[in-house]
């Protein structure tokens, strides 16, 4: 089945232990040629990371640690952990000869 979306699909999903299902969710519709784009923390050392990630996708390392601020303009501490933006372009990876799904 071939992907008839118009844009981008924008994810920050929750970053509990259910985040690697986001992840597969994710790389599985990028197969139809949706293109995804998920905030993450960067867990290099997960399966996740290495199953649906790691040369399946762009990966943009974000400097620093992420900051919040709500709509009041309450700043809140940094993300305790650094964080990746993953990009799954599989039209753009497929020009480029370096998409490696299937």
């Amino acid at each position: 089945m071939e992907y008839c979306g118009g844009g981008a699909v924008f994810c920050n999903p929750p970053y509990g232990r259910e985040i690697g299902k986001w992840v597969r969710k994710a790389y599985e519709e990028a197969q139809s040629g949706a293109t995804i784009v998920l905030l993450i923390p960067a867990r290099t050392d997960t399966s996740y990371f290495h199953n649906y990630i790691l040369g399946h996708a762009e990966i943009r390392w974000v400097r620093g640690r992420l900051r919040f601020e709500d709509e009041d303009g309450m700043v809140y501490p940094p993300a305790p952990f650094p964080s990746m933006v993953v990009v799954y372009n599989r039209k753009k990876a497929e020009r480029d000869g370096g998409y490696n799904g299937k």
